[in-house]
């Protein structure tokens, strides 16, 4: 079974969601980026250019990917749970999708030098795989906070040939990797394509990794359908960015008795600083944190700053969700109430890893956990409800960290 591709509907002329969106970048990337989306533009309705897609969706990344039900959780829970099994794509996650449709557009418009930025280590990962592919050039920026946690991802990276630049700015995770990733696509803009990783930045990017990661709930949707012969209650993914959870949620979002969480990253605790919940009221706990309305890397969103506007640290125990910004389509989807946003522990996260591995013999991403422990604290309130989640990534890049983090808590 293969899903039928359509394609969402595009912001408006200034690249904006409602409020949010837009292009606030400099003006050397301004060209760039209208060369981008007239590209995107064409090659969505250019038939040969989507047949060819869908061929490595299908032969190289391994979809239709699997939605199956997690019978031993479901009983656990009281629900009856679906996983949507994005850790079976080749490289482990949904950042294969993304990257393989932009590496076939970077080769469509002569660009045979890729840059990328990453935090888990998925995204270079899968970007480093497909200019191997498509033989280009590739150069992954990467945190060197985040080259510690995620040590496997920068040797895989290596292995398949792209260039690891380590970033030892500000937290010297994902945002600082973005800003030297932006530093050098401003220098090299002829040659090069920047091969963003989620729904961020300036337009046209939102929109553009929107497309490409929709075939994930396009997918769902048969899939659910099939199997239960009714659409879902509820849908439950991460967000950092918001990649995968938009990739769910959009096939859906004409559905309104379909419910849609994005479950953010609340890591230690609601003070500023402590986490990665850009949807977190200003005040809660009786500490500020930090969230609101700016502008970060290109685009107006819903992010983490102080008073002054300065953007915030972040915490969380995982990298992917490690971002103070979140993409402007789901900023437009909050005010709007089509989708809800919540946030979960690290230390929820970190027990739902080992619950999913206990029951259904499957190891997530620290990200995907994230998701796995909102539907956990929440089940009671649910009552068997039909459930499908997002398990975005597989977790055997987090070992290390859930192997330190169990050894310290002894």
């Amino acid at each position: 079974m293969t899903a039928t591709r359509q394609l969402g509907p595009w912001p408006d002329a200034g690249g904006h969601f409602g409020p949010y969106g837009g292009c606030y970048v400099p003006e050397t990337l301004m060209e760039p980026l209208r060369e981008l989306e007239a590209a995107w533009t064409e090659a969505r309705a250019d038939a040969s250019f989507q047949a060819e897609l869908q061929r490595l969706l299908r032969e190289y990344v391994g979809r239709p990917t699997p939605l199956g039900h997690a019978e031993r959780l479901s009983e656990r829970l009281g629900l009856r749970v679906y996983l949507k099994r994005e850790d079976l794509c080749h490289t482990g996650a949904h950042k294969i999708n993304n990257a393989l449709g932009q590496g076939l557009l970077a080769r469509r418009m002569g660009k045979r030098r890729v840059i990328a930025e990453t935090g888990a280590g998925q995204h270079g990962v899968a970007t480093a795989t497909v200019c191997a592919l498509l033989g280009l050039e590739c150069v992954v920026y990467m945190g060197t906070e985040d080259m510690a946690r995620q040590a496997p991802n920068v040797e895989r990276m290596s292995l398949l040939g792209a260039e690891v630049r380590g970033v030892d700015a500000g937290q010297r995770t994902l945002k600082d990797a973005i800003n030297e990733a932006m530093r050098d696509w401003v220098t090299n803009v002829r040659t090069t394509h920047y091969l963003l990783g989620s729904v961020l930045g300036g337009h046209p990017y939102p929109a553009l990794v929107r497309d490409l990661q929709a075939v994930i709930g396009q997918e769902a949707r048969a899939q659910i359908l099939e199997r239960e012969e009714r659409l879902p209650d509820l849908l439950v993914a991460c967000v950092g960015g918001g990649s995968n959870a938009i990739g769910l949620f959009h096939a859906f979002l004409d559905d309104p008795g379909v419910k849609m969480v994005g479950v953010e990253a609340g890591g230690r605790s609601p003070r500023a600083g402590d986490h990665a919940a850009r949807f977190l009221s200003t005040a809660e706990g009786g500490a500020e944190t930090g969230a609101g309305v700016g502008v970060l890397q290109g685009t107006r969103t819903y992010l983490l700053q102080d008073e002054a506007g300065n953007v915030l640290p972040t915490h969380s125990v995982s990298a992917g969700l490690d971002y103070p910004a979140v993409g402007p389509e789901h900023a437009l989807l909050h005010d709007q109430g089509r989708a809800e946003y919540a946030s979960v522990t690290d230390d929820e996260a970190l027990a739902a890893f080992h619950l999913l591995g206990e029951t259904e013999g499957i190891l997530p991403a620290l990200e995907s956990s994230h998701a796995v422990a909102w539907l956990v604290r929440e089940a009671p309130t649910l009552s068997d409800q039909l459930v499908v989640v997002n398990l975005s990534g597989r977790g055997d890049k987090d070992l290390g960290i859930v192997t330190s983090t169990t050894e310290a808590t002894r």
